[in-house]
């Protein structure tokens, strides 16, 4: 290389002026004997195909091989309903879809005309891993810590060596790509239009320029969910503090919506409250969330949408724990949780509470919540 030619030379010199100083025998040749070839850019392919928080927890993997490597080809293989929430990065080079049900063998054929050199595994389910038989190339994975997790659950002892967050797991799929954490949060990038709908809805119900608060009711499994008793009791607490407040969630979260701002409005009927929930998508919800000055919410891929964009949250953690590494990363964020003999029951969430009192959600007041909320940094 440069510096050693230069290295060479200098010794070289040297020797001359000292010849009783001479180790030629172990100094590098004045001029290199040959000259490595350039390595071009790396292509590299992300494999994760679901849901919204794992996906956006690949977000500080992504801007990291992007700041080390400029001119790599990165691309995101996705399931075609989740493709919004890397759609417009700019850190990616291409997004390559899954439709659910369709068979491997094209994709497999397709990824394998890309060439690609370096192969991240960040999903480890059957489906990505068959890609490795199919596409063979440098597949790399990460560790669950499957073994760690089930001991936590099932017999209460924590025995993970570390406390590694999971959008730091990722790193080790990058094996050999010179890459580490940042010490920066998720990033999540929405678009103009997405952002322009959704100034629209503000617009249409009194809330442009407004401060608001959102509220996230929802979450896939019914461990994961506050109370709604519990949630139209903080809305009705925020409603007489004078605080505006929208709901925010897919249609599953209509109903529970409706109650919340009914709850807001009959606390006090001059405050705004409105009911988003079902109304927007991915890129429109990320949108939603940029303007809001809060957020509550449960252990949701919401959640960690709030911290990418930005938003200040309360997250409210029931059925899991700090050591499964799902917690708000490098996030203006407050955890609300109970110690309780019974956590972790699960590492997703259950359709019931294994003990029947579903204590570690009940157990968090909504006056709590509401002051957590005041207390947030903004």
């Amino acid at each position: 290389g440069q510096g050693g030619a230069k290295c060479g030379v200098r010794s070289a010199g040297l020797a001359h002026q000292i010849p009783a100083l001479r180790t030629s025998h172990f100094a590098p040749p004045a001029f290199p004997a040959y000259i490595s070839p350039v390595q071009p850019p790396p292509r590299i392919l992300l494999v994760r195909f679901s849901s919204m928080g794992d996906i956006l927890l690949t977000s500080a993997l992504v801007r990291a091989l992007r700041t080390r490597h400029p001119d790599a080809h990165i691309a995101f293989l996705v399931k075609s309903q989740f493709a919004p929430l890397v759609s417009e990065s700019p850190r990616l080079s291409e997004v390559i879809t899954y439709h659910d049900g369709d068979p491997l063998l094209p994709l497999a054929k397709e990824l394998r005309g890309r060439r690609f050199t370096h192969l991240l595994d960040l999903h480890g389910s059957l489906r990505s891993r068959a890609l490795h038989l199919l596409a063979p190339g440098r597949w790399r994975e990460y560790s669950k810590r499957r073994v760690a997790r089930e001991i936590l659950i099932r017999l209460k002892r924590n025995v993970y060596h570390d406390t590694v967050p999971e959008a730091e797991r990722f790193f080790d799929a990058a094996e050999g790509l010179d890459v580490r954490p940042d010490g920066q949060g998720l990033e999540f990038f929405v678009s103009a239009a997405a952002t322009a709908k959704v100034d629209a809805w503000l617009a249409t119900h009194g809330l442009a320029g407004r401060p608001f608060t959102l509220i996230g009711p929802g979450a896939a499994h019914f461990s994961k969910r506050w109370p709604p008793e519990h949630w139209t009791a903080l809305a009705a607490a925020l409603a007489r503090s004078g605080k505006s407040l929208v709901v925010t969630g897919g249609r599953a979260e209509r109903e529970v919506g409706d109650a919340i701002v009914g709850a807001a409005r009959a606390a006090r009927p001059e405050v705004v409250a409105e009911n988003s929930a079902g109304e927007f998508a991915l890129q429109e919800t990320g949108a939603l969330l940029q303007r809001a000055e809060a957020l509550a919410v449960g252990d949701t891929g919401v959640m960690h949408m709030a911290t990418a964009v930005g938003t200040p949250i309360v997250a409210l953690m029931g059925p899991t724990v700090a050591p499964f590494g799902f917690f708000p990363y490098h996030a203006n964020a407050t955890v609300l949780e109970r110690d309780l003999y019974c956590r972790p029951c699960s590492a997703f969430g259950g359709p019931t509470c294994p003990e029947g009192h579903h204590r570690c959600l009940r157990d968090i007041p909504p006056a709590e919540v509401a002051a957590a909320l005041v207390a947030l940094r903004r």
